[in-house]
């Protein structure tokens, strides 16, 4: 994890508080969803070029689509733990499963602080540390809607297993936690609860990033995932498959980026493999958010 007390690069954007007004903030998140999977190549993920047998660019286009209602309600001002549970029933409607769960848990709290004008790592901590009961409660809820690769729970948390689902809810009730409390229990495995924790550090350095290149906004997007998936091993590829693995695809990376290995057949191997670098890609999603609503120009 980077550490928090470095320094982030100067932004490229003339005012960071200064929101593009040509869109609302549901609206940059959906197109977000959208420029993320269109950028290409990502390897180990899906994009115009690269899909899974069962998992395919389409599916991602209509899960982003379907979110749209839940990121309104973000914006809105509805509970974010609602506003989440509702923007992932509606991703879920399409064949291919789990298209964009984390990149949703990531874009519910910034919507919501983009919409109170206050895009900011202070901002989006302050929706984070403002998440109730009710708001972990949905988070479950979220779970019953479609199949997510998580880590088993930590000691103490086995009645909590968020694979549980709806089954869950009393005992969060019993021990009065909130959505930030879950967050922090998950930080330590997963990159996305990590963010929530973190400020959205990596989400904000990102968007940073995504200034600063040159290209087409697609091009800036595979490439600024490239960059963050060799600069720390992703969590959804250590779920899936080992530490290990997600060190060697994080090497591999840095490799490509040295050019010391191609691009494209890195991302055919990783295919092959069915290694899914997704927290990288989710990550990718709420760096676009934050860029295009400092005004990165489409």
């Amino acid at each position: 994890m980077t550490d928090s007390s470095e320094p982030a690069e100067p932004s490229e954007f003339p005012d960071r508080t200064n929101r593009d007004t040509s869109r609302t903030p549901a609206e940059n998140a959906q197109l977000a969803l959208l420029l993320e999977v269109a950028g290409t190549p990502k390897p180990g993920n899906v994009d115009r070029e690269h899909e899974y047998p069962d998992l395919r660019f389409e599916h991602f286009l209509a899960g982003a689509v379907g979110a749209r209602e839940g990121l309104a309600m973000a914006e809105a001002g509805e509970p974010v733990g609602e506003a989440f549970e509702r923007a992932v029933r509606g991703m879920a409607t399409q064949r291919g499963g789990n298209t964009h769960f984390g990149a949703l848990l990531l874009l519910a709290p910034l919507v919501r602080a983009a919409a109170a004008e206050d895009l900011t790592s202070g901002g989006v901590a302050a929706v984070v540390a403002s998440t109730t009961v009710e708001d972990a409660s949905d988070f479950y809820r979220a779970f019953e809607h479609v199949d997510v690769a998580v880590a088993d729970p930590p000691e103490g948390w086995g009645d909590l297993d968020v694979r549980r689902g709806e089954r869950a809810i009393p005992t969060l009730r019993e021990r009065d936690l909130t959505l930030q409390d879950v967050m922090e229990s998950s930080a330590e495995r997963d990159g996305v609860a990590r963010e929530w924790v973190a400020r959205f550090e990596r989400s904000f350095r990102l968007a940073d990033r995504l200034a600063a290149l040159e290209g087409s906004v697609t091009e800036r997007a595979a490439r600024a995932y490239l960059e963050a998936l060799a600069a720390e091993p992703d969590t959804f590829v250590a779920i899936n498959h080992d530490v290990e693995t997600a060190h060697e695809v994080t090497d591999r990376a840095a490799a490509v980026l040295s050019g010391e290995e191609s691009v494209e057949e890195f991302a055919e191997e990783l295919i092959e493999r069915e290694i899914n670098p997704g927290t990288t890609a989710d990550i990718t999603a709420a760096g676009l958010f934050v860029a295009l609503e400092r005004g990165l120009e489409i």
